[in-house]
C-alpha cells in the first residue's frame, strides 16, 4: 500500500524538527563531550520524531463506489453499536456505530458514502476519551449529514479525544462529495460516530477492527423496499 504525508501534517513535522535540533544543540553546549547519555536521548529523539512523521502518514486507498453500502470513514476498532437518540439534527431513534482510533491508527478520515452534504457544523466542546459514550455528544466535534442519491440522509461525526485537540474537516454544506473522498484528519488520537437509519443492516461487531476505504460498515435497504 502507498503512503504520503499528510499537508496538515507537515508544519508540526518541521516544527518538532526545529525543537529537537535546538535541544541537541542546548545540550552540547552544556556539555560538548558525548556521553552515553547523550546517545540514549539522541535514541530517544529520533523514536519521538518517527513516531510524529508516523502519525500524518495518508494512505492512498483508491474506492469503487457503492450506493447502498456505508464504508468505514476511519481505521480503528468498533466500540458502539446500539441504537441511539440522535438530539443534534434528526431528533429520533438512530443505528450508531462509532470507531475509536488509537494514537496509532491512521487519522486520515474519508466520507463513508457519496451525496451531498446538506448540513455542516464544528462544536467546540470538552475532551473526554473518546472511546467512551458521553463523548460523542459532549467533546469537540463536527458533524456532518449527506444525502446520497437515494434520497437517505446520513450523519457522520468527527469526535476529538483526550489527545487530540484539533479536528480538520473539509466538508462543506451543497457540496457534492464522492465516497472515498478524503474529509480531513483528526490530530492525536479520536473517534468516527456513524448514525444511520434503523433498518441499516450493520455488518460489523463490537471490537472488529475496520479499515477506513475498506471495511463494509453496512448496508442501506433501498426506500422502496421499505413500503
Amino acid at each position: 500500500m502507498r503512503y504520503k504525508i499528510h499537508k496538515e501534517g507537515w508544519p508540526v513535522i518541521v516544527l518538532v524538527f526545529f525543537l529537537l535540533l535546538i535541544i541537541v544543540v542546548i545540550l552540547n553546549l552544556i556539555s560538548f563531550k558525548q556521553t552515553p547519555i547523550h546517545f540514549l536521548l539522541y535514541l530517544a529523539g529520533l523514536v519521538f520524531y518517527f513516531f510524529v512523521v508516523r502519525f500524518f502518514r495518508a494512505p492512498i486507498r483508491p474506492v469503487e463506489p457503492e450506493e447502498n453500502k456505508i464504508i468505514s470513514g476511519a481505521d480503528g476498532k468498533v466500540v458502539v453499536i446500539e441504537e441511539t437518540f440522535e438530539p443534534e439534527y434528526f431528533r429520533r431513534k438512530c443505528k450508531q456505530v462509532s470507531v475509536f482510533m488509537s494514537p496509532t491508527n491512521v487519522h486520515v478520515n474519508w466520507f463513508p458514502a457519496s451525496g451531498q452534504i446538506t448540513y455542516f457544523r464544528h462544536i467546540q466542546g470538552s475532551y473526554f476519551i473518546a472511546s467512551k459514550p458521553k463523548s460523542s455528544n459532549e467533546n469537540e466535534r463536527t458533524t456532518i449529514v449527506l444525502e446520497t442519491s437515494g434520497n437517505q440522509e446520513l450523519m457522520f461525526r468527527q469526535i476529538a479525544g483526550t489527545v487530540a485537540r484539533r479536528i480538520v474537516c473539509y466538508a462543506k454544506e451543497n457540496k457534492t462529495v464522492r465516497q472515498g473522498d478524503e474529509m480531513g484528519i483528526i490530530k492525536f488520537g479520536s473517534r468516527f460516530d456513524f448514525f444511520l437509519p434503523l433498518d441499516a443492516d450493520i455488518k460489523v461487531k463490537l471490537g472488529d477492527k475496520v479499515v477506513g476505504c475498506k471495511t463494509v460498515i453496512a448496508e442501506l435497504k433501498p426506500l422502496q423496499a421499505k413500503e
